[in-house]
């Protein structure tokens, strides 16, 4: 067993349980959102790693005869490297840790803007092809409430681009984001913006406040009225009867998440329609997660 020098708190996907978590960037360029907490303490201000160290990390791991299939780069937005901080970090990982089969990075929308198509497609070929992208909602309105700096076009724009580079696309919705005002146009828009990005993969987690929720209730001048269980359900209704995906995976199974929805859309949409409606006409003939289970 080897122990990397991480700065904590360090963060990941829930599907990036099993990878090598390869800190390449300490906390989040932007880091305004109110909504999130993961990198306020003092010790994760932003700061790139230099790559003579992010080496000598991994010829440690290699030195080690550890298997690595797959290597998740945090921290909040690894990809706002540049294209050749990027090649040159694929470069080492491919020269130390040949097995690898994937690598993978969260990915704000403004971190694609100066990349083209083909730097893009280029870092794929290395084996960069799988981004999670926390788009937050496709609504305008709800995504300058919180601060996230991007929108519905920009969200767009750096989802084609992945795609066209021939890479994939994880998404994240936050259910409840709007509060009780704007449940339903934060439902009817994201579910626009997936329709006309088509990810990958899709999945909602349930926007919570661990140490309150003032900062993100200045944003709303005040108004914003969390949704209780009904409201969640009633809003996940909405945005998946607006759904017209081809072929996403998407899954509802966080652990903020009352209610845990696992299918293919379109194809398990009916099913899945079925399951909310069961929710929120009786919640007590489906499985819920019981409060004291929920978490970040």
């Amino acid at each position: 067993m080897i122990s990397l020098p991480y700065i904590e708190p360090v963060f990941r996907p829930p599907s990036e349980a099993r990878s090598l978590i390869l800190q390449v960037t300490n906390g989040c360029s932007w880091n305004r959102c109110t909504f999130c907490e993961m990198y306020t303490q003092p010790q994760k201000r932003f700061h790139l790693k230099p790559q003579e160290k992010i080496e000598a990390e991994l010829k440690l791991i290699a030195q080690t005869g550890m298997p690595v299939r797959r290597i998740f780069l945090a921290d909040g937005d690894a990809m706002t490297l540049s294209p050749r901080r990027l090649s040159l970090i694929m470069q080492a990982i491919n020269r130390y840790l040949p097995e690898v089969q994937r690598v993978s990075s969260y990915c704000l929308p403004r971190n694609l803007k100066h990349k083209t198509v083909e730097e893009m497609a280029k870092l794929r070929d290395l084996g960069l092809n799988l981004f999670y992208v926390g788009c937050e909602s496709g609504d305008d309105l709800v995504l300058k409430r919180v601060n996230k700096g991007e929108n519905f076009e920009t969200s767009l724009s750096a989802l084609r681009k992945i795609k066209a580079a021939g890479s994939r696309s994880s998404v994240m919705i936050l259910n409840g984001m709007g509060g009780k005002r704007y449940s339903h146009q934060h439902a009817i828009n994201s579910a626009r913006l997936m329709n006309e990005a088509q990810p990958e993969y899709l999945s909602t987690l349930v926007v919570s406040f661990p140490t309150g929720a003032d900062r993100y209730q200045a944003g709303f001048g005040g108004e914003f009225e969390p949704l209780g269980q009904n409201g969640l359900f009633q809003e996940m209704f909405w945005l998946l009867d607006a759904l017209e995906l081809e072929n996403t995976i998407f899954r509802s199974d966080h652990a903020s998440n009352y209610l845990v929805l696992k299918g293919t859309l379109n194809r398990d949409k009916p099913r899945l329609l079925q399951t909310v409606r069961d929710a929120l006409e009786s919640p007590g003939a489906v499985n819920l997660r019981p409060e004291w289970m929920r978490g970040l």
